[in-house]
């Protein structure tokens, strides 16, 4: 009977780990998909963060010529670098990972 309980036991904590990497696997090839879409216009504003149009926006911000409802996050010193970084960081992880099979 003991014998019993573990085999159900195992089986089911496998089956657990199987359904919950089934699991994050789709929930990664749709988050991949997202970020792979996306990539584009991420180059595109890592092209027109420290250009010199966003330095002259930024000044005008700083002057207080752009309208008051006008979202800039943009325009923030740290806003765009935390991000294309953290994209960086997210990007070496995936490769470190992408480099360790399963045996």
């Amino acid at each position: 009977m003991q014998a019993e309980n573990e085999q159900y036991e195992r089986i089911s904590h496998f089956e657990t780990i199987l359904n919950d990497a089934a699991a994050a696997k789709e929930a990664l090839f749709a988050a991949l998909d997202t970020f792979e879409a996306l990539f584009p216009k991420l180059e595109s504003l890592a092209a027109y963060y420290g250009s010199e149009v966003w330095k002259r926006d930024f000044a005008d911000d700083e002057a207080g010529l752009l309208a008051s409802d006008l979202r800039r996050g943009v325009l923030s010193e740290d806003g765009v670098y935390d991000l294309l970084e953290e994209i960086g960081a997210l990007q070496s992880r995936m490769a470190d990972l992408a480099a360790r099979p399963l045996q």
